[in-house]
C-alpha cells in the first residue's frame, strides 16, 4: 500500500489524505534520506571528444575480410594439388613402369639399355643413382639389351642377374626363376651358388633348386613374337601364363599338378592355345558362351 503511495507522490498524482497517510509511514522517512544524500551527488562529465577518436580509429584498423565462393577454392585446391603432383613425379628418384595383363611395354633406361616387359610386369630402379650403380627390381619376365658400362644388375626374389653389355631375358614368377642369355655373359646369383650363362645358354631354378639348363636356338625369347614357349615347366605355371596372355577366368579340375610341358602356345588365338597345351597332356578343355575357360582331366 505504501509503495503505491509512494508512486502517486513521485508522479504528482496524490490526494491530501493520501499524502497525510504517506507522511505517517515509515517509508516516507526513508525516502526523504535517500533523496537528501542524492541532491549531494554530481554526475561526471562525459568525454564525448575522446569516445569519438576511438571509434573512428577502430574503424580504420578493423581487419578485412575477404569472402571466396567454396566453387573459387576447390579450383585452387585442384591447382594446388597438381603441382604438388607434377613436383613429387619429377623430383621421386624411383621410377617403377608396369605391364598389364595380355600387355607389353618397351622402355629405354637412362643409359640407353632397352627393357621390353611381358604381361603383367614391374620393374623399379633409381633414376638419380643409375649411373652409379646400374641395378633394377623385377617382378615378372623382362628381356633386356644392355647398353656397355658398369656392371647392370637385375633383382629378383629369387636371384640376381648380373652382365656388363649382353642380351637376355629374366622370368621371376613365384618359385620360379628362369634366365636365358641371348649375346655376351650373364651371371646368375642366387642362395650361395653362382652359374655363368654364354651366349645360346639358359637355367630354370625352381625353389633354389637347378631344374633344366636348356640350350637356345633363337636370337630373342617367344613371348616378343607372341608365343609363350616352355621347357619342363609345371603345369601350373604354363596355365597362369596363359591367364596372364589372355585376360580369362580359368577353372582346373582333376588335373595332376606333376604334370610338365615343353612346347609353345600363341597369343593371338585362345582356341589354338589351348589345344596345344591339352592335346599332349591329354586334358580337356571348354569355353562357355561367357568366354570362360574349364581344363579338366580325362576322368571327369
Amino acid at each position: 500500500m505504501n509503495d503505491t503511495l509512494l508512486h502517486k507522490y513521485l508522479n504528482n498524482d496524490i490526494s491530501p489524505e493520501e499524502f497525510q497517510q504517506l507522511k505517517d509511514s515509515e517509508l516516507y522517512n526513508d525516502y526523504l534520506i535517500i533523496a537528501s544524500a542524492s541532491e549531494k551527488l554530481e554526475t561526471p562529465a562525459f568525454p564525448e571528444e575522446r569516445v569519438w577518436q576511438n571509434i573512428q580509429k577502430a574503424k580504420q584498423n578493423k581487419p578485412k575480410v575477404i569472402s571466396l565462393q567454396w566453387k573459387n577454392l576447390l579450383r585452387y585446391a585442384a591447382v594446388v594439388a597438381v603441382i604438388v603432383s607434377v613436383f613429387l613425379f619429377f623430383n621421386t628418384p624411383v621410377k617403377s613402369i608396369e605391364s598389364g595383363i595380355a600387355e607389353q611395354k618397351s622402355f629405354t633406361l637412362p643409359d640407353q639399355s632397352e627393357v621390353v616387359l611381358n604381361a603383367e610386369t614391374k620393374v623399379s630402379y633409381n633414376s638419380k643413382k643409375w649411373n652409379e650403380h646400374r641395378a633394377l627390381t623385377l617382378d615378372g619376365e623382362a628381356y633386356f639389351s644392355v647398353a656397355k658400362g658398369k656392371t647392370f644388375e637385375v633383382e629378383t626374389p629369387q636371384g640376381t642377374v648380373q652382365v656388363l653389355g649382353t642380351r637376355f631375358n629374366v622370368q621371376s614368377r613365384k618359385d620360379h626363376f628362369h634366365v636365358s642369355c641371348y649375346e655376351g655373359v650373364v651371371n646368375v646369383k642366387f642362395n650361395t651358388q653362382n652359374i655363368q650363362l654364354t651366349e645360346g645358354k639358359s637355367v630354370i631354378i625352381e625353389a633354389g633348386i637347378v631344374v633344366a639348363q636348356p640350350l637356345i636356338s633363337v636370337s630373342q625369347p617367344g613371348w616378343m613374337f607372341q608365343e609363350s614357349t616352355f621347357e619342363n615347366t609345371r603345369i601350373g605355371l604354363v596355365l597362369e601364363e596363359l591367364k596372364r596372355q589372355y585376360n580369362i577366368r580359368l577353372t582346373i579340375n582333376n588335373i595332376d599338378e606333376n604334370l610338365r610341358f615343353t612346347g609353345a602356345f600363341t597369343h593371338t588365338n585362345l582356341e589354338s592355345a589351348l589345344k596345344t597345351i591339352c592335346l599332349p597332356l591329354q586334358l580337356n578343355y571348354n569355353i562357355d558362351s561367357q568366354g570362360n575357360v574349364t581344363i579338366y582331366g580325362q576322368q571327369q
